[in-house]
């Protein structure tokens, strides 16, 4: 059976006294309110992940944000898969609209940070997504299966299966805006079949997949409880204790 996962990512935001008062809160609220099996992970920034990994436990995984593509090396100001995961995280964000954005990084790059990720025990959050032209040139699932194909299906059955994947509509990132309920299913469910296309049914029926764009405690419930989606990669509703809990908390049954 798949995962259900709410996956909170901070980006840049918070100092270290900060970040700490903020995931105590999260992890005491999950503590006492989670009921189900539901998975939660905070991605806070790196400054951070050392100190929350051990104040986690079971209740709340933790992420990076981001990992270099080589295990290690002269880059400075970098931080390798093997470094993330020697302070206690388990999973690892892959290939943000904001890294493609902002860092240029491409498929290519973004298979090499997924393998290094994977080599290290890591879980990566793979993240796809289409831009607000893309959507209404109509060409966004021609986008979304070049992302899978290039990054992601270059990976035998076996490490495929060891990842997550995250749909982000980059116009519903950080713009107040969210693919509606059926918008999200849609795309979901064709994710679902291209990788039951590329490597089997049952791979696909594994597969978590996540929606990642201005999910909310309001609109949670609608988009969790559509066939293909897993959960939620979440922004800004993850600097509220309150807000995110309350994400995690629309799986209880």
């Amino acid at each position: 059976m798949r995962k259900k996962i709410v996956a909170g990512n901070w980006k840049m935001n918070t100092d270290y006294a900060e970040g700490i008062a903020l995931f105590s809160e999260i992890v005491n609220i999950v503590r006492d309110e989670k009921k189900g099996d539901q998975i939660a992970i905070i991605c806070a920034p790196y400054i951070h992940l050392n100190s929350v990994a051990k104040l986690g436990g079971e209740t709340v995984k933790i992420g990076a944000q981001n990992c270099h593509q080589n295990e290690s090396g002269a880059y400075t100001g970098e931080i390798s898969a093997k470094m993330i995961k020697s302070v206690g995280c388990e999973y690892v964000i892959i290939g943000h609209s904001e890294r493609r954005q902002y860092f240029a990084e491409n498929d290519a790059l973004l298979a090499e940070k997924t393998k290094i990720a994977l080599a290290n025990q890591l879980t990566p959050i793979f993240c796809i997504g289409e831009t607000l032209d893309e959507r209404n040139n109509g060409n966004f699932f021609e986008i979304l299966k070049n992302q899978l194909v290039n990054g992601l299906f270059v990976l035998s059955a076996e490490d495929f299966s060891k990842t997550v994947i995250a749909y982000e509509p980059v116009w519903a990132i950080g713009t107040g805006l969210t693919a509606t309920a059926e918008q999200a299913q849609e795309v979901h469910a064709f994710i679902r079949a291209e990788v039951a296309t590329q490597y089997n049914a049952a791979v696909a029926e594994e597969t978590s997949i996540l929606y990642g764009g201005s999910c909310n405690p309001k609109n949670a419930a609608e988009l969790f409880a559509q066939k293909d989606i897993d959960g939620g990669l979440i922004g800004g509703a993850s600097l509220k204790s309150r807000d995110f809990a309350d994400i995690v908390k629309t799986f209880n049954a």
